[in-house]
């Protein structure tokens, strides 16, 4: 087990403040409730109340904050239970939309829960309850009360698929007295990259239990997809080349729109499957598209596809392995705007060439390689969008991006058999 760092005063004020936190937290939990933010009938879980029995024998408990980080726990997590058909994985996430992405998803014998807000009587009810034998933080979720109080019980954690975001970097150096003694109960952290490496070590992780791995979303089975629906909507679309926009944000459908026209211009059947990051925002990206004068059908609203229809808007959410097997080439949102970007190896998997903006920071190292490999093709703007997606949709060029793509993303698939054996070795090691 890590030795424990001690507690700075920043923390021991914060775990006083934590402790007496129930009732104002109570009411934000309510208030996010009448919003459509929390589940309404698991709101106990929030409170660290647990809905389900503890299993006997071992248990790991996973903590995934959203979709995203969820998503990237799927393949290790059933590879997890092949190696390990004793242990229970037990999976904490915070929003809905991650409860209903794992609904469907999670490998037969794991658990989902709700994790306790950061209130210190509600995380020691849930640690009562649940015993843990290893926690398993993925990526950048660190609450203080609830990591100082898994670490007080000896359980050993580790912290995989580590990364932390320019804001959070900053944050954290202001309170680095706090981010040291937090990041020193880790018993192994694994970080995705060379500058998550960098930043963690410069907050205070040990640089001798830190290691850089790579993403953990590297060696992810490729996203589930309906072989009905993809034929189905493969047949619609016959003989037309197709096009998708994946997980875009306010202001990059308009560079989209702006991109599609372009290439329309030496390619007239082209179809443009647009996906926005946030299914929620479905109409207000239809009327933008008929505003440009594109003809939309709304999978939301069950519109079929017609021979005239534009543009294929896919406003649901966990369906992306659907359209990423149906479209040659796939720009990445999240890129063009300062967002950061999102997963470059869903796309990879499946086939399909990629183009993408400037702004990739989350993954940076994945995007350099998949350039290197001359599989994927960075755009700054929607002019250069538009005549590389031109480009990249011959079919010659198309097909040659994606194969260059799944042979570099199948390089990382060992990132999967290293954080299997560092979850082996903190398992097994004695408390």
């Amino acid at each position: 087990m890590a030795p424990v760092a001690p507690r700075s005063i920043l923390l021991g004020l914060y775990l006083f403040v934590s402790r007496r936190l129930g009732p104002a937290t109570q009411r934000l939990l309510l208030r996010r409730r009448m919003a459509g933010k929390e589940h309404p009938e698991r709101m106990g879980e929030r409170m660290g109340q647990a809905s389900l029995p503890r299993p006997e024998g071992r248990l790991i408990w996973f903590h995934a904050a959203s979709v995203g980080e969820a998503a990237s726990l799927l393949e290790l997590l059933r590879r997890l239970e092949l190696a390990h058909p004793d242990v229970t994985s037990l999976v904490t996430t915070v929003t809905v939309t991650s409860e209903r992405f794992l609904a469907e998803r999670l490998p037969p014998g794991c658990l989902h829960q709700f994790a306790p807000a950061d209130v210190l009587p509600w995380v020691e009810r849930f640690l009562d309850h649940w015993r843990p034998d290893l926690a398993v933080w993925t990526e950048s979720e660190l609450w203080p009360a609830t990591l100082d109080a898994t670490s007080a019980r000896g359980i050993p954690m580790l912290l995989i698929n580590a990364r932390i975001s320019n804001r959070s970097y900053r944050r954290w150096r202001l309170l680095r007295g706090l981010a040291r003694g937090l990041l020193r109960r880790f018993d192994r952290i694994l970080a995705q990259d060379d500058l998550a490496g960098q930043q963690l070590t410069a907050l205070g992780a040990d640089p001798e239990r830190l290691s850089v791995t790579g993403s953990l979303k590297e060696g992810a089975a490729p996203l589930p997809h309906d072989e009905t629906e993809r034929v189905a909507i493969a047949r619609a679309l016959a003989g037309r080349p197709i096009w998708l926009a994946a997980s875009t944000h306010p202001g990059e459908e308009e560079m989209a729109i702006a991109a599609h026209l372009t290439a329309r211009r030496s390619l007239p059947m082209l179809a443009l499957i647009l996906a926005p990051r946030h299914p929620g925002r479905g109409d207000e990206v239809a009327a933008l598209l008929r505003a440009r004068g594109l003809t939309v059908a709304q999978r939301s609203k069950g519109e079929a596809i017609r021979g005239e229809t534009d543009v294929y808007l896919a406003d649901t959410l966990g369906e992306m392995g659907l359209w990423y097997r149906i479209a040659s080439v796939s720009f990445i949102g999240g890129s063009l705007m300062e967002i950061g970007g999102h997963n470059p190896f869903e796309p990879a998997l499946l086939g399909s060439a990629i183009l993408y903006g400037p702004h990739v920071r989350n993954f940076s190292d994945a995007y350099a390689r998949l350039r290197a490999a001359n599989a994927a093709i960075e755009v700054t703007n929607a002019e250069e969008l538009g005549r590389e997606l031109t480009l990249a949709l011959a079919p010659d060029r198309a097909a040659a991006m994606a194969a260059n793509a799944w042979a570099a993303c199948s390089e990382g698939a060992e990132v999967t058999d290293t954080v299997l054996d560092t979850i082996a070795t903190l398992l097994d090691r004695p408390r």
